[in-house]
């Protein structure tokens, strides 16, 4: 009988396992069958660890955006570093993360998000729910850097965090149509223009 670490642990184990699978294929272009076996679970157990397909994929969602915003946690909370400057390396990180060849870096918003959001409203709402989070993060450290004198921008600092984030995730997936970085370095001119940093 499997403890509960040992299902907590095949359970992240399918997680990790088909956040690479599917940032290459998409969600429903994946079988369980294929997940499973590359996990080494059985088939059959697969309801052990998820009520269903659906409830699967809200899983992996979740557990992205849990990691996501850990990480812009980490990136905004650097000590010695301006407001503009962490939001410089945020956008560092997503231009690089974008164009590299690892497919579990990439961002499972850009590839899931059309498929899915008409496909499930639970995880049409854990989208919603986890970039809401993005944006207002975004949007706290462009405060913070009115605040501290980093950033001179007038506008509403959640309408730019919007504007920035929309921004992004439209490059991020004109990239995978042109196979090519170059909407994302426009994406980088643009958010320095649009928050008044150096070139």
């Amino acid at each position: 009988m499997k403890s509960k670490s040992d299902t907590i642990d095949i359970r992240e184990d399918i997680l990790d396992t088909a956040q690479v699978i599917m940032s290459s294929k998409g969600f429903s272009g994946v079988g369980l069958t294929e997940i499973l076996s590359s996990v080494g679970v059985p088939k059959g157990s697969f309801y052990h660890y998820f009520s269903s397909k659906e409830a699967f994929g809200e899983a992996l969602l979740q557990r992205y955006f849990d990691n996501y915003l850990a990480d812009m946690d980490v990136t905004f909370g650097q000590v010695g570093q301006t407001s503009s400057e962490r939001l410089q390396k945020y956008w560092q990180n997503w231009l690089e993360t974008q164009t590299t060849l690892d497919p579990q870096s990439k961002c499972l918003v850009v590839k899931l998000a059309a498929e899915v959001a008409d496909l499930s409203e639970g995880m049409r709402h854990v989208l919603l729910q986890g970039t809401s989070q993005i944006i207002a993060r975004i949007a706290e450290v462009i405060e913070q850097g009115v605040t501290d004198g980093s950033l001179k921008i007038e506008e509403n600092p959640k309408h730019l965090a919007e504007t920035l984030y929309h921004c992004w995730l439209g490059a991020s997936l004109l990239a995978k149509i042109t196979k090519d970085d170059v909407p994302l370095i426009t994406a980088m001119q643009t958010t320095k223009t649009l928050l008044n940093t150096p070139a």
